[in-house]
C-alpha cells in the first residue's frame, strides 16, 4: 500500500457540495474492489492486536485499542457475505477507522488500493441479483473496473444493530403533529436507511414517498409541480441523505432551491457524515436542518418541530 494513501485521507474531504465525492478503494482477498467515501474515513492503519469479544456476531473480530480509544473492528468481508478472514490474512491485513451515525469503528480489509476522485454521476445504482447486491449502495467503474460501495447503514442494522423505534415518551411528544393527508419524501441510497426513517414516520402517523437518490426525488418533484399540484400540497418535509449516486443531497437542495414552484419546500438532510463541515454547508445550500444518522427520537423531534414552525410556503411560492 502506498504511503500517500493513508496520508491524505484526512485533508482530501471537501468535495462535498459540487456533486463529487472521493471514494478510499480496497480489496476484501480476490479480484473483486470495493470503495467507502473518504469523508467517513479517519484514517487507515495496519490491523492492530486484537482481543476477542465474547458472544460476539463472526463479523465482529474483536476490539483494538487504537490511540487511546477502544474500537470494535469488524470483518467487512464476512459481514457482507463473503469468505470470513483467516487469522493468517488477519495479520497481514489492513483497518480503515471511520466515523458513521456518531461513533467510531474499525473496518477489516485485506488490502488498500488508492483515492479515486469522481464525480456521483458516474455513480450508478448496483445491480441486482449478485451475492453482495444487498450491502451496496452504489458502483462506479474506475480505470475499467467496476468498483462497489458498501452500504454501511446495512451493515450496521447486521452486525452491531440500531434502536428503530421511537420511545414511548418521545412518541406521546410526537403524535398527532402530522396534518391528516400529509406525507414526507424520503429520499436515500440505502434500503435500510429508507425503511428506518419511513418507520419513523409511519409512528408519527405520516406517510411516506421514497426514492432512491436525488435526481429521482428531483424528477419527481418536478413532475409533481407539473401536473399534479395537489401532491406537492400535500407534502410537508423532505428527509435527504447526502451521499447518493447520480445526485447527492447537496445538489438535491440546491436544485430545489433555484426552481421557484419548489423553493419553499422543507429540507432535512439526515446523514451519516459527521462534523462541523455540514453545518456550514446545510447554509450554503439552503438546506432547513441537519442531523445524523440514525437515531428515532432526535429525527422525530426534528420533524415535529419542522411541522410545527415550518411557513406555509407553497401559498407563498405557487
Amino acid at each position: 500500500m502506498k504511503k500517500d494513501v493513508i496520508s491524505s485521507v484526512d485533508s482530501r474531504t471537501r468535495l462535498a457540495g459540487h456533486n463529487r465525492l472521493e471514494l478510499l478503494v480496497f480489496g476484501l482477498g480476490d479480484d473483486q474492489l470495493f470503495g467507502i467515501n473518504v469523508f467517513k474515513v479517519r484514517e487507515v492503519i495496519r490491523c492492530p492486536k486484537l482481543t476477542d469479544v465474547p458472544k460476539a456476531t463472526s463479523a465482529v473480530r474483536g476490539i483494538a485499542d487504537v490511540r487511546g480509544h477502544t474500537i470494535t473492528i469488524i470483518d467487512l468481508s464476512d459481514a457482507i457475505g463473503a469468505a470470513r478472514m483467516t487469522p493468517e490474512a488477519v495479520a497481514d491485513s489492513f483497518v480503515i477507522i471511520t466515523e458513521y451515525n456518531r461513533a467510531v469503528q474499525g473496518f477489516l480489509v485485506n488490502s488498500v488500493d488508492r483515492i479515486v476522485n469522481l464525480s456521483w454521476k458516474e455513480v450508478m445504482p448496483p445491480p441486482t441479483g449478485t451475492n453482495t447486491s444487498n450491502f451496496l449502495t452504489a458502483v462506479a467503474r474506475v480505470d475499467g473496473s467496476l468498483v462497489e460501495i458498501i452500504d454501511v447503514e446495512q451493515i450496521f442494522s447486521k452486525v452491531v444493530g440500531v434502536k428503530d423505534d421511537i420511545s414511548s415518551d418521545v412518541l406521546k411528544e410526537v403524535q398527532g403533529i402530522a396534518s391528516a393527508g400529509s406525507f414526507a419524501l424520503v429520499v436515500d441510497d440505502s434500503q435500510v436507511a429508507r425503511s428506518q426513517v419511513r418507520n419513523t414516520l409511519r409512528q408519527m402517523g405520516m406517510d411516506a414517498v421514497l426514492a432512491n437518490n436525488g435526481k429521482e426525488a428531483f424528477d419527481l418533484l418536478r413532475r409533481w409541480a407539473d401536473s399534479a399540484p395537489e401532491q406537492l400540497n400535500r407534502l410537508a418535509l423532505i428527509v435527504s441523505d447526502i451521499e447518493m449516486p447520480i445526485m447527492d443531497g447537496y445538489a438535491l437542495t440546491t436544485q430545489i432551491r433555484r426552481d421557484p414552484r419548489l423553493k419553499g419546500l422543507y429540507v432535512i438532510l439526515h446523514s451519516s457524515l459527521s462534523g462541523g463541515f455540514n453545518e456550514s454547508m446545510i447554509k450554503r445550500v439552503g438546506a432547513d436542518q441537519f442531523i445524523a444518522k440514525f437515531h428515532p427520537d432526535e429525527l422525530a423531534r426534528v420533524i415535529a418541530d419542522a411541522l410545527k414552525n415550518r411557513p406555509m410556503h407553497l401559498a407563498e411560492s405557487v
